[in-house]
């Protein structure tokens, strides 16, 4: 049974203005939007994961007619498609209504305007630049950390007698 993990902090993406103010995302956007969707879920999924920042992706869904709306969880990442005659912004305001006060909530977006009402809602704002910018740190960490390890594990395995390696590696090719 998997178990239920509580977040202390959240962080709303409003999905299309990030796909179309991140350059990559941006240029898979103009060959397949649904790709580039993808892209972004992936990104945010690995993020959650080494942060420990609830991520809830919104995407704008209101030009489609007769569209009530849907929430999933892709990758452990909640994405909600708005219903019809719902922004994304929208939705986000709605959320933080209930939420905003109680949980620390952040939402990235370069919505100027959007921005205003995160703040006086009781969440704090993320632009798309500063957003990549924390995610691209993030990784550079995650691979300075892995590196740390690996020279660790090396050090290590370097004063180790031969028998013993010898018995590590019987080990390892039984157990693979």
């Amino acid at each position: 049974m998997k178990r239920k993990v509580k977040y202390n902090e959240y962080l709303f993406v409003d999905g299309y203005n990030i796909i179309n103010a991140w350059e990559n995302l941006r240029e898979l956007s103009s060959l397949s939007l649904e790709v580039a969707r993808e892209e972004l879920i992936d990104i945010m999924a690995e993020y959650q994961y080494y942060s420990g920042i609830k991520v809830i992706i919104v995407f704008d869904a209101h030009m489609v007619k007769s569209n009530s709306g849907k929430s999933e969880t892709i990758k452990g990442v909640d994405v909600v498609f708005t219903k019809e005659s719902e922004t994304a912004d929208q939705y986000i305001e709605k959320v933080l209504d209930s939420i905003g006060r109680v949980k620390s909530v952040r939402v990235a977006t370069s919505d100027w305007m959007e921005q205003q009402i995160i703040l006086s809602r009781g969440g704090t704002r993320i632009s798309a630049r500063e957003l990549e910018a924390e995610i691209l740190g993030q990784k550079k960490l995650m691979k300075m950390k892995k590196t740390t390890e690996k020279i660790k594990n090396e050090l290590l395995i370097g004063r180790l007698d031969e028998e013993t390696l010898k018995k590590l590696n019987k080990w390892r090719k039984n157990n693979l």
